[in-house]
């Protein structure tokens, strides 16, 4: 069995797509839809940067989803369904946008849209240096979880990502998150680094964010994916369409639970995890939390090339 895993903010680097546009008309379609779209010429700003206006949240997550989702539409302009070599999808954080529009539950113009609103409500939901991220190494989710209720003092501090054993990420006021690096640290953690984030992800202070986000996703669609979508909110398969939409709601202010997401893919049967788009983070993550898994990471044409020679 195998899984389609898609990555999330950070991933994003110069160039990415690029390749793909000029060798594949069903990425390219997909990078001159997204920018139609959003009415910006997204896919410039992804291929020739610069990189600090890719990494703006409305930016990097809209441009993630299209090199995920121009991935996928490759592989089908070649024959290959995700429902017919997926058993289940899972994305990181905004990833899980491109797992619903790879397996149709979003249309490609939905999940654009969704995301650009994501990453403005996001970015507007805390004043640029109010918040912090942090990635603590060496710690187990729950020492984690104490580490934070003690930052927290009488201001928000809490596990945002479970990433991997021993990596798990911190969210929430600044200082909180410094207080949090130096007490992991005394609990015996190898390192604690600030994030390059602009906002909180994943913690209560993004509570504005949901609400704007349950107002988007109103007016928005859902329908039943094709192969059942890992939340990162439960860690587990879902495939109703109203629930799904709360789960995004969910997602603004909760927990991405990818660690257990990898555990319980593994336990359902899966053996390989197929990373489609930029970089290679989720495979990386997914050897350390499942060795046994296989992993492979589909970026370039040459990378859908070699994997399509699997089914000839």
């Amino acid at each position: 069995m195998r899984a389609f895993m898609f990555p999330g903010q950070g991933s994003q680097h110069i160039g990415m797509g690029a390749e793909l546009a000029k060798n594949s008309p069903a990425a390219k379609a997909v990078f001159d839809e997204v920018d139609s779209v959003l009415d910006q010429n997204l896919s410039k700003l992804m291929f020739e940067g610069p990189i600090e206006e890719l990494t703006l949240t409305e930016n990097s997550q809209p441009a993630l989803m299209a090199v995920s989702v121009a991935i996928i539409r490759t592989l089908e302009s070649r024959g290959i369904l995700l429902e017919d070599v997926a058993s289940y999808v899972a994305g990181h954080s905004l990833g899980e946008y491109s797992a619903l529009c790879a397996t149709g539950a979003l249309t490609l113009k939905d999940a654009a849209d969704l995301l650009k609103k994501r990453g403005q409500a996001m970015q507007k939901a805390v004043p640029v240096g109010v918040g912090a991220m942090a990635a603590l190494l060496g710690l187990d989710f729950e020492t984690v979880a104490e580490v934070a209720l003690e930052a927290a003092q009488d201001q928000i501090c809490t596990p945002a990502n479970d990433n991997a054993p021993g990596q798990v990420v911190i969210s929430g006021h600044r200082e909180a998150v410094e207080r949090g690096i130096e007490i992991a640290k005394a609990k015996g953690a190898k390192r604690g680094i600030l994030l390059p984030v602009s906002a909180p992800f994943h913690c209560s202070l993004m509570a504005p964010a949901a609400d704007h986000m349950a107002i988007a996703l109103d007016s928005v669609d859902i329908f039943e994916p094709k192969v059942p979508v890992i939340s990162n909110v439960t860690a587990m398969p879902v495939s109703d369409p109203g629930e799904i939409k709360n789960l995004l709601i969910s997602q603004v202010t909760g927990v991405v639970r990818w660690r257990e997401s990898v555990i319980n893919m593994a336990s359902m049967g899966v053996l390989m995890g197929v990373e489609c788009g930029a970089g290679k983070v989720l495979s990386g993550l997914a050897r350390r939390i499942a060795p046994e898994m296989e992993t492979l990471s589909l970026q370039t044409m040459e990378d859908i090339e070699h994997y399509l020679s699997h089914f000839h």
